[in-house]
């Protein structure tokens, strides 16, 4: 990891780690610097597949000097899956700049619990499927499900797809039926802010984490407030709602 000349590194407050670049979470204790808290979630893994090309570029939010850009891995041929399971969809077009379009985002207050539904959206996919190419052909919207509905019980809800191998399973699992090959296993974290409210959080994602029916994706590891009726939209077909309990 590299520093900025003559700037010790950043450390955990809790265990005293060093932290990697702009991880949300320490390495050595878990340490949540998102929110400054202590936290049981673990820590994310290097992105699941491929970076696609032409997605915005990634900033870097906690002042560290970025390190230098790797080349892209070469995308698995035909839109298939890669080794990782994780199926490439292809970039949304950079229309605007990061944070407009986006809508709705402010703090409500904490005086009820928070909840989500999950579950496919035609309105997401159709709007996914448009700016594909030919690869997505493969892509089929799965039979209408009722959404699942899962409170979120802080500090933290991990989104992703579970891993067969070693059984790993995030909150908010999208192997499950109606699976959507485009999530990640380690995909984004919604976060409880010190107010109540929530936020989420893109965790390097390979296809990335939209919000409102955008069609930017918002920053990795960048946290995005959240407010009642907002919808952050994962993979190829997957939205999912925060209302109140």
């Amino acid at each position: 990891m590299q520093h900025h000349p003559g700037r010790p590194p950043e450390v955990c407050p809790q265990c005293r780690t060093p932290r990697e670049a702009q991880a949300p979470f320490c390495e050595g204790c878990r340490y949540n610097f998102l929110t400054n808290s202590p936290t049981t979630y673990i820590p994310p893994a290097r992105a699941d597949g491929p970076p696609i090309p032409g997605a915005p570029p990634h900033q870097q939010p906690y002042g560290h000097q970025p390190p230098p850009p790797a080349p892209p891995a070469p995308m698995p041929g035909g839109g298939a899956p890669g080794q990782t399971g994780d199926w490439v969809l292809p970039p949304p077009m950079p229309h605007q700049q990061q944070g407009q379009g986006q809508g709705g985002y402010g703090y409500p207050n904490t005086a009820a619990s928070w909840m989500v539904t999950v579950g496919p959206d035609p309105d997401y996919f159709q709007a996914m499927m448009r700016r594909s190419g030919p690869e997505a052909a493969q892509l089929s919207l799965p039979p209408y499900a009722p959404p699942r509905q899962v409170p979120l019980n802080g500090p933290q809800v991990t989104i992703g797809r579970r891993r067969q191998s070693t059984g790993e399973s995030p909150d908010i699992d999208l192997s499950q039926p109606s699976e959507d090959p485009g999530v990640s296993h380690q995909h984004a974290v919604l976060v409880q802010q010190p107010d109540g409210s929530w936020a989420v959080v893109d965790q390097d994602s390979t296809n990335g984490t939209t919000v409102n029916g955008s069609e930017d994706p918002v920053q990795p590891f960048v946290p995005v407030p959240l407010r009642e009726g907002d919808r952050v939209h994962v993979g190829a077909w997957t939205t999912i709602t925060l209302y109140r309990g």
